[in-house]
């Protein structure tokens, strides 16, 4: 038995799928000095009793990559760490109900063929030519994927653990970590054997990741489900069909009934995903035991009888099946489904590769985003999608945790229409005027925890859940985000924008460190302007306001999810010894927006404040003899204010300025209305259209960089672009769309090939047209040009329009 050495560059706490996946391509990359410590066996926690399916679909691009990823590395890993593997690439039919789903699908399909995959639609003549015994009689279609199948995760684990020895890692079984501490700039890992050191640490302790997690002062927003999936003995018939077949059937699922189904052998495998499911280890009753391995939770059959029952009526062959085994094990949830991959938040050279529960599929690819962070300190793909500084400190609240994860389990393949809000586990922070917006009508969706009204609903206005289920842009709100609209265009609107992320940097010496952070430059004092922070490649790592209130004293103000995200990037470019501080002021305060070409005389009735000075301009002030800072900005792209005031005076600040401007047709309005108007605008979202797929050059941010500064992170990366030239470049299109807007990552088509994608995409009620923004190979962003954009499959004459807004394009309006 190897001795456990004092000291290795990485410790991996965790030997399942994901840890394995983690060495392998930390070893890979060429950090060999790495240890793997596992309590039992390695795959004794969710791998052991994991299906093992390999999927590459996903309607999300950072995941189809991942997924995508796993499934080429999977194809050649045996041979290449020669280790034998089943891995089965059969293929697979998603089955669809409606028209909505074949939506779904088509998108997919477009998303698959621009990461180099052939997804194709079936008809229900095409399903049964590759899966004779399904019944298609209500079905509308299906998704096809050559690429997906299964594989042993016993086998994967080991090839990736051997992979990993090869290249000089080491693996400890039977080695449980039992602790951890800093000392300096290490962390010490306690176990039986002994303490090591190490540089840096991962928790891929999959469904013990929460406990692990407490050891670093990090409470891990997870939950544990109780998945369960029934072998089911020879069909001879299907035996007979494989054998002259010579391969497989596709791997099949149901996804509005919400199973899979797929070929075990001669036999079957049914896996669903039930509404009436279960969650362990939550209560009192059902502590979280000390150790799990290689174990699983009794049968419960009665919950998994309709889903039997609808699959026999799908495949009635299963039908004459007896059931052989049942397969009950732990898998852990995150609140939205997606894994923890990235720097643990607050906690210093730690990392997360936890809360899988598509491990399997996602491993491999997994395992090369982890590798980049600890390697690199970023990842080739934009991952903000399974980031851990996703979520801030609500999350950690473990009945949220339990009914997220439960809802998400329930709804494991449920479509995420745009419209639709999912209940549980709302109403985590309310603004200080909730219900204000609440009695005027506010339809709210949750923000980082925070809800906030996304429209206004009128009497009589139907608002049940089956009005939500469409990709159309119409539906009961579409008159109201107009209304809402032109309210803010023709007379004035206001919006109650709780959780912006606020950071107070004050002072000697803080100026100087923004500017070298930053693209451009620090405003002076009295100014507010946007700033622009690069990685050390140039690619777009956030967007901050920064409001100069006097030399190194100044607030940066940015989205409400990039809380964690950006005060960690702050921390971690601070310069040891700083004179100044930082602090994260967020929960102290709450802003409305006042926007439209009365907000000046509105004001004007309730503060003497100075309302001739010009835009991205600040100012302290009175309202309702309370404090407030004046913010001359617009979202909205019409003349307007922000105001930023403390908790506990917003409500009597709002009351005024509410009163106030009800003679000067004041209404309020959602986050959908400031989407509209804002991409009318060409203003940027963040982590759609600003992330770190994109350089700054390529987003069109050039007027934000100063060249003339002597540095600034990333300066080298984008002078050496500049020289080079841009390959893509940031583009406004109008879109003679039909019933849907381009959702993000549409797919954008010149002379028969892709040639870029949309980041994001909605219709203006100002200009009445479909407008996306996006990313189109440089020698086509030229204004005037014609290309398609393919909406849910269908492709839409497109127009490059000029650089600059849609809307009041010598921003006017936006000045007077």
């Amino acid at each position: 038995m190897s001795v456990l050495p004092s000291h290795a560059r990485v410790v991996i706490i965790g030997g399942g799928a994901v840890g394995a996946s983690a060495l392998y391509h930390l070893a890979k990359a060429g950090w060999t000095d790495c240890v793997l410590l596992e309590k039992n066996e390695l795959t004794a926690g969710s791998t052991w009793h994991a299906a093992g399916n390999v999927p590459t679909f996903s309607s999300s691009w950072s995941l189809m990559n991942m997924q995508r990823y796993s499934a080429s590395l999977y194809r050649d890993l045996g041979d290449l760490v020669d280790y034998p593997m089943n891995y089965h690439v059969t293929g697979s039919i998603r089955l669809g109900h409606s028209k909505e789903r074949l939506q779904e699908f088509k998108r997919v399909v477009g998303m698959g063929r621009y990461q180099g995959m052939d997804l194709d639609i079936l008809s229900p003549d095409e399903m049964r030519s590759k899966y004779p015994f399904l019944e298609t009689h209500d079905l509308t279609g299906a998704l096809y994927d050559p690429y997906d199948g299964d594989i042993d995760p016993a086998q994967l684990t080991q090839a990736l653990a051997k992979g990993a020895r090869d290249m000089g890692a080491k693996i400890f079984r039977f080695c449980p970590a039992t602790g951890a501490r800093r000392e300096g700039e290490e962390w010490v890992i306690s176990t039986p054997q002994g303490e090591i050191r190490c540089e840096k640490v991962v928790n891929a302790a999959g469904y013990y990741a929460r406990e692990v997690g407490k050891w670093f002062g990090r409470e891990v927003p997870m939950m544990v489900m109780s998945h369960q999936y029934m072998l089911f003995e020879e069909i001879p018939e299907l035996a007979a069909w494989s054998r002259e077949a010579g391969h497989k059937l596709p791997l099949l699922r149901d996804v509005d009934s919400s199973y899979y189904l797929r070929q075990e052998k001669t036999g079957m495998n049914l896996g669903p995903y039930e509404r009436n499911c279960k969650a362990h280890w939550v209560t009192p009753d059902d502590p979280m035991p000390d150790d799990f391995s290689f174990q699983l939770f009794p049968d419960d059959l009665d919950r998994l009888e309709w889903y039997l029952n609808d699959a026999v009526e799908r495949v009635p062959i299963l039908g004459t099946a007896g059931l052989s085994r049942m397969i009950n094990g732990p898998i852990p949830y995150a609140p939205d489904g997606n894994p923890l991959i990235g720097p643990m938040p607050g906690v210093p050279n730690a990392y997360e590769a936890c809360v899988f529960t598509f491990g399997i599929c996602q491993a491999g690819g997994a395992g090369k985003v982890l590798a980049e962070w600890v390697t690199e300190g970023e990842t080739e793909w934009d991952m903000w999608s399974c980031d851990p500084r996703r979520y801030t400190s609500f999350a950690a609240d473990k009945d949220y945790c339990v009914a997220k994860g439960m809802e998400i389990y329930g709804h494991e393949y449920a479509m995420h229409f745009p419209k639709y809000a999912w209940p549980a586990g709302r109403d985590q922070k309310h603004s200080p005027i909730h219900d204000r917006i609440k009695a005027l009508g506010a339809q709210f969706k949750p923000y980082n925890g925070w809800e906030r009204a996304n429209w206004y609903a009128a009497p009589g206005d139907d608002l049940s859940e089956q009005s939500t289920q469409t990709w159309n842009r119409e539906g009961p709100w579409r008159p109201r985000i107009e209304a809402e609209c032109r309210a803010v265009t023709e007379a004035a609107g206001i919006l109650d924008l709780p959780g912006f992320s606020r950071f107070r940097v004050k002072g000697e010496g803080a100026t100087a460190w923004l500017s070298s952070l930053i693209t451009g430059k620090v405003p002076k004092p009295g100014r507010i302007g946007l700033a622009y922070f690069s990685d050390d490649k140039g690619r777009i790592v956030t967007e901050m306001s920064v409001m100069m209130l006097d030399e190194d004293f100044f607030f940066l103000i940015t989205a409400a999810t990039a809380q964690w995200h950006d005060f960690e990037w702050l921390q971690k470019h601070l310069p040891k010894g700083a004179a100044f501080t930082i602090d994260d002021v967020t929960e102290s305060f709450s802003c409305q927006i006042l926007s439209g070409p009365n907000s000046r005389a509105i004001l004007a009735d309730v503060t003497d404040a100075d309302l001739s000075k010009g835009w991205l301009t600040h100012q302290s002030c009175q309202i309702a003899g309370r404090w407030c800072q004046l913010v001359r900005v617009s979202f909205a792209g019409e003349l307007g204010w922000e105001i930023h005031t403390k908790i506990e005076d917003t409500p009597a600040i709002f009351d005024a300025v509410w009163a106030a401007g009800q003679k000067h047709g004041l209404k309020p309005f959602g986050m959908e209305a400031l989407d509209s108007l804002r991409i009318e605008k060409g203003y940027r979202a963040w982590k759609g259209d600003l992330s770190t797929d994109y350089t700054i050059l390529q987003g069109g941010l050039d007027r934000f960089v100063d060249w003339a500064k002597p540095d600034f992170k990333g300066k080298a990366a984008l002078e050496r672009e500049k020289q080079q030239g841009v390959t893509k470049r940031f583009v406004t299109l109008t879109v003679e769309a039909g019933d849907c807007d381009a959702p993000y990552m549409s797919t954008l088509w010149h002379g028969g090939k892709v040639v870029g994608e949309t980041t994001s995409g909605n219709w203006g009620y100002r200009t009445g047209k479909s407008i996306a923004l996006g990313m189109l190979k440089a020698d086509l962003a030229v204004p005037g040009t014609e290309i398609e954009v393919e909406i849910y499959g269908d492709r839409f004459k497109a127009v490059v329009q000029p650089d600059g807004p849609l809307f009041d394009p010598n921003n006017e309006r936006l000045r007077a």
